[in-house]
C-alpha cells in the first residue's frame, strides 16, 4: 500500500539543539584470563598460526615479484600483488567471529581476509561439506592438485586447497578459485563466504550492500562486510552505499518479520594512505575516520575505531557489530587501525614516507607482540613458534611449486575461446526461489487485470486508428511484463527512483504499489551508483533484480557499477557467479541536454552487457520478459517517445499472458528490395515514413528494427542488404560513436560483394540535445533519411534536398568537431 509518513511542520520548525553520540577510540583492554576463557587455547594459538600464513604468503609474492625467485623456485609473476603486510591482525581478528554463511567483500589489499575468512570456514564446516565443497568446486579441478600430497587430515588438506586456490589465481592460472579470470585483486571463493574482491577502490562498498539486501528479503542467515580502505571515503559510491544502508524506511515502512536494515558492516581497513596520497593530514578531513558516520544516521553507524594491530579486539567488536545487525539494528562501521609496511605496490618506493614511520609501526608489529602475548600465558613456546614458522614456509614452498608448474596448473591455450563463455551465463528459467511470490493481493485483482481488458493493438480490424486511451500501450505492455515477472519469481525485486507511490517517474510501476510489499518494490535514494552496485551485489548473492534509472543521462552517475562491476563478474568469476539483473533506463527527449541522450552506443561497447533497445509494444513486453527470465546483466532502453504509444506495427498487437522474443533477433517491419533502412529505437518511425515517401521514387525499402545492440544476430540484415544491395541506418544517438558505425563496418564486410552503394549511417546531430523547441534540428527525420538517400546513396529523380546532408558537409562538421 501507498506510505503515510506525514510530515508534522510544527514539529520540524522548532529551534533546539543535535546532539551527537560519543564514539569509541580503541576501547578494547586486554584481559588474558577472560580472553583465556572467552576463546580457548586452541583458537588464541589458531589465530597466531592464521596470522603467520598470511605474513608468508605475501613475503612468498613479494618475493616473486620483486627478485623472481621463493626457495629456490624461479618465477616471474606478470601480474600486480597489492600487499598486506603488517595487516595481519585486522584481517584475522575481523574474520574470527564470521561464519561461512557470512560473506567479506574486499578491496585490491585482500589477500589477508580471503585466507583469514577462508581459514575460519575450514574450522568451522562438518567434514561432509568441507569435503563435498573441494570435490566438487569447479568440477574438482583444484582438488586433484592438492590431494598429489598426503594429508594427515581433511584440514590440512583444505588448508593447502585455500592456499594453492588462491595462489593458482592470483598467477592467472586454470586451476585458480576463478580459472584465473579474477587475478591478484579479483579472487573470491563462494562456498567460504569470501565474495569478489574488487580493484576499483570503494567498489565493494554498494555491492555488499546489495548482498545484505538479499540477506534480508530471501530470510537468509548472516551479515555481509565490505571491506575497503580508508581512502574510500573519498568516493562517492562508498558514501551512496552507506546511505542506501540506512534508510528509514526498513524500520518505519517495511514490515516487522523482514528484520531490519540489511545486515551490512563497513569495515575500512584504514591503513593512512590511498596509494601515496596520505588520507590523515592530507587528502583527507575527518581526522578519525569513524566520525564520518555522525554524518549518516542518528546511530552514527555505530561507529567506533578499533586497534586493529590486536586481533582481540577486533574479533570482539566485529562480534559486538555482528548481534546487533542480525537484530536490524545496522548498518554499522569500523574504523580499523592498521598499517602496511610494503608499498601500495611492489613497484612503489614509498617515497612519500620516511623509513622512520615504517620502522616505528613495525616496533608495533602484531605478529610478534601476539606471538609474545601467547608465550607469555603459556600458550606457545619458543620452539612451537619456530615450528610452525617452518611448516609455513615448507607448506608454501610446495604450493609454490605446484601453482607455478605449467603441466598441474596451465593457463588457457592459445586461441582458446573459454573466456567468450564465460562473458554470460545463459541459463534462462522463470524463477530463482522456490515457493509463491509475497504479492499483497491476488494477480486478477490488480492493475494487471484491468491492463488485460484494454484493447490490445492500436488500431482496429479495418486499420483505423482506435482512441489511445483505450489501448494498451508502450509504458503498459512493460508494466504486464513486470507483474507477470514479480507474480512468477519470489526472489524477484524492484526499486529505484519514485517506483513506488509515485507509479515510476513515466508510470510505468503504477499499479505495483498496491500489489507488492516493501521489501520487493521501493524508493531508493537518488543515488545512481548505489542502485546499480547494490543490484549487483543482490543477484549475485542469488536473486533477481529490476532497477531503473531515470533518465539515460544519470548513467554517468552509476558508471563504475554498469562498466566495471555489473558487465564484468560473471566472466571474472571464470563460470561461478549468475548476474540476473535487469537496469531499466529510459531514453528521454524534450528535456535539453542533460536529460535527452541516447548512451546505447556506450553501454554497448562495453563487453558483458546484454543490451535492448523496443521500438514497440509489443517488443516491450516480450523483451522485458525475455531479461527477466534471464541469467545475465540486460540494459534495457526505453524511449520516453514511445511510453504514450499503442502497437500499430505487429498484426494482433500485444498478446495476453507471458512471451518472449527471440534473443538478438531483428525484425523486419516493412518489407522492400530496393533499398534496406536499418532503425535503431524510435526512429523506426522515421524510417517508415521515409520509405513510405520513398514509394514516390520507385524504391520499395525494406525496414528492419534492430532491437538488440548485444547480442545482435547479423544473418537477417545481411539478406536484406544482399537482396537490395544499398543500406542506410538510423538512430537518434549522436551520429560520431554511434553503434550503427559498427553495424555498417561489419555489413560493409559480411555483404560487401553486393553492395552498389556505400552505407550510410544517420543519427542526431553532434551537439548537445537543444531544448524542446529546436530539437527538429537535432535528430534524424525522415526528411534527413529522404535526402542522405539521394546525396550519398542513389540520386532520386527530381528530388530537391532540404536538409544539409551531402559529403561534403560531413567533412566539414568533422572538421569543426561537431
Amino acid at each position: 500500500m501507498p506510505k503515510t509518513l506525514p510530515l508534522d511542520p510544527t514539529q520540524l520548525r522548532q529551534s533546539g539543539w543535535l546532539e551527537a553520540p560519543r564514539l569509541p577510540l580503541n576501547r578494547y583492554r586486554p584481559d588474558p584470563q577472560a580472553e583465556m576463557a572467552r576463546y580457548g587455547a586452541p583458537t588464541l594459538r589458531g589465530i597466531y598460526r592464521d596470522m603467520l600464513y598470511i605474513r608468508s604468503f605475501e613475503a612468498m609474492l613479494d618475493a616473486f615479484k620483486t627478485q623472481g625467485v621463493y626457495q629456490g623456485l624461479e618465477y616471474s609473476h606478470k601480474g600486480p600483488a597489492h600487499l598486506s603486510i603488517g595487516q595481519e591482525a585486522a584481517a584475522v581478528g575481523l574474520c574470527l567471529p564470521l561464519g561461512p554463511e557470512d560473506f567479506i567483500f574486499g578491496s585490491h589489499r585482500s589477500h589477508g581476509e580471503i585466507l583469514a575468512k577462508g581459514f575460519g570456514a575450514i574450522a568451522q564446516l562438518g567434514e561432509a561439506e568441507l569435503a563435498s565443497i573441494l570435490e566438487t568446486y569447479q568440477e574438482g579441478r583444484i582438488l586433484r592438485v592438492v590431494e598429489r600430497h598426503p594429508h594427515q587430515s581433511l584440514q590440512e588438506r583444505a588448508l593447502d586447497y585455500l592456499l594453492y586456490g588462491l595462489l593458482a589465481e592470483i598467477f592467472g592460472r586454470d586451476t585458480g578459485f576463478n580459472r584465473g579470470m579474477g587475478g591478484s585483486m579479483h579472487a573470491f571463493f563462494p562456498p567460504f563466504g569470501i565474495l569478489p574482491n574488487n580493484a576499483i577502490v570503494g567498489g565493494s562498498a554498494d555491492i555488499a550492500v546489495g548482498a545484505a539486501l538479499y540477506k534480508r528479503v530471501a530470510r537468509q542467515p548472516g551479515i555481509c562486510v565490505a571491506s575497503i580502505g580508508d581512502a574510500a571515503l573519498g568516493c562517492g559510491p562508498t558514501w551512496e552505499a552507506m546511505t542506501f544502508a540506512s534508510m528509514d524506511q526498513y524500520r518505519s515502512l517495511w514490515p516487522a518479520e523482514v528484520g531490519g536494515a540489511p545486515p551490512v558492516l563497513f569495515n575500512f581497513m584504514n591503513n593512512f594512505y590511498g596509494m601515496g596520497g596520505q588520507t590523515l593530514g592530507e587528502t583527507m578531513g575527518f581526522g578519525v575516520l569513524a566520525r564520518v558516520g555522525l554524518g549518516v544516521n542518528p546511530q552514527a553507524l555505530h561507529a567506533e575505531r578499533v586497534d586493529g594491530f590486536n586481533p582481540l579486539a577486533v574479533a570482539e567488536a566485529v562480534e559486538r557489530k555482528k548481534a546487533l545487525l542480525l537484530a536490524g539494528q545496522g548498518p554499522a562501521l569500523l574504523d580499523t587501525l592498521t598499517y602496511r609496511y610494503s608499498g601500495h605496490s611492489p613497484s612503489d618506493a614509498s617515497s612519500y614516507r620516511d623509513k622512520s614511520e615504517i620502522e616505528a609501526w613495525q616496533a608495533q608489529d602484531a605478529l610478534e607482540h601476539y606471538a609474545g602475548y601467547l608465550i607469555a600465558q603459556g600458550l606457545m613456546t619458543q620452539e612451537e613458534q619456530e615450528a610452525l614458522q617452518w611448516e609455513a614456509q615448507e607448506r608454501l614452498r610446495r604450493i609454490a611449486g605446484w601453482a607455478i608448474s605449467d603441466s598441474l596448473s596451465p593457463r588457457l591455450p592459445p586461441n582458446s575461446e573459454q573466456i567468450a563463455q564465460w562473458m554470460f551465463s545463459r541459463r534462462p528459467s522463470p524463477a530463482r526461489a522456490e515457493g509463491p511470490p509475497w504479492v499483497e493481493k491476488p494477480l486478477p485483482e490488480t492493475r494487471y487485470g484491468v491492463l488485460q481488458s484494454k484493447h490490445r493493438s492500436g488500431l482496429d480490424e479495418a486499420g483505423r486508428p482506435l482512441p489511445k486511451l483505450k489501448c494498451l500501450t508502450y509504458a503498459e505492455a512493460l508494466t504486464e511484463a513486470l507483474f507477470e515477472a514479480l507474480y512468477t519469481d519470489p526472489s524477484l525485486i524492484a526499486y529505484g527512483e519514485e517506483n513506488r507511490d509515485w507509479g515510476g517517474a513515466f508510470g510505468v510501476y503504477r499499479g505495483l504499489t498496491e500489489a507488492l510489499p516493501y521489501p520487493r518494490l521501493f524508493n531508493a535514494p537518488i543515488s545512481e551508483a548505489a542502485i546499480v552496485g547494490t543490484a549487483v551485489g543482490y543477484a549475485l548473492s542469488g536473486g533477481r533484480v529490476v532497477v531503473e534509472l531515470m533518465y539515460c543521462d544519470f548513467m554517468g552517475r552509476a558508471g563504475d557499477e554498469i562498466f566495471n562491476q555489473m558487465a564484468k563478474w560473471q566472466a571474472m568469476s571464470g563460470g561461478v557467479l549468475e548476474l540476473p539483473l535487469v537496469l531499466r533506463v529510459s531514453v528521454g527527449s524534450k528535456y535539453g541536454a542533460q536529460h535527452s541522450q541516447d548512451w546505447s552506443s556506450l553501454v554497448a561497447h562495453i563487453p558483458g552487457l546484454q543490451v535492448m533497445y523496443p521500438a514497440t509494444p509489443y517488443d516491450a513486453k516480450g523483451m522485458l520478459t525475455l531479461a527477466l527470465q534471464g541469467s545475465d546483466p540486460v540494459v534495457f532502453f526505453e524511449s520516453q517517445r514511445l511510453y504514450g504509444e499503442p502497437e500499430t506495427l505487429v498484426p494482433g498487437g500485444v498478446p495476453l499472458g507471458s512471451y518472449q522474443v527471440p534473443l538478438g533477433q531483428p525484425a523486419v517491419r516493412r518489407p522492400g528490395q530496393d533499398i534496406t533502412l536499418i532503425s535503431l529505437g524510435p526512429a523506426l518511425y522515421r524510417a517508415l515514413e521515409a520509405a513510405q515517401r520513398l514509394q514516390a521514387y520507385g524504391l520499395e525499402a525494406e525496414v528492419l528494427d534492430l532491437r538488440f545492440l548485444n547480442p545482435l544476430d547479423y544473418t537477417p540484415l545481411v539478406d536484406s542488404v544482399r537482396k537490395t544491395g544499398r543500406a542506410l541506418l538510423v538512430s537518434e544517438a549522436c551520429e560520431r560513436g554511434s553503434f550503427l558505425h559498427t553495424v555498417a563496418s561489419n555489413l560493409s564486410q559480411l555483404a560487401f560483394d553486393h553492395l552498389d552503394a556505400p552505407i550510410v549511417v544517420l543519427g542526431a546531430r553532434n551537439w548537445i540535445t537543444p531544448p524542446a523547441e529546436l530539437e527538429d534540428l537535432f535528430f534524424p527525420s525522415a526528411d534527413w533519411i529522404v535526402d542522405a538517400v539521394h546525396e550519398r546513396i542513389l540520386p532520386l529523380p527530381g528530388h530537391q534536398p532540404r536538409t544539409a546532408q551531402a559529403t561534403h558537409v560531413i567533412l566539414e562538421r568533422n572538421q569543426l568537431g561537431v
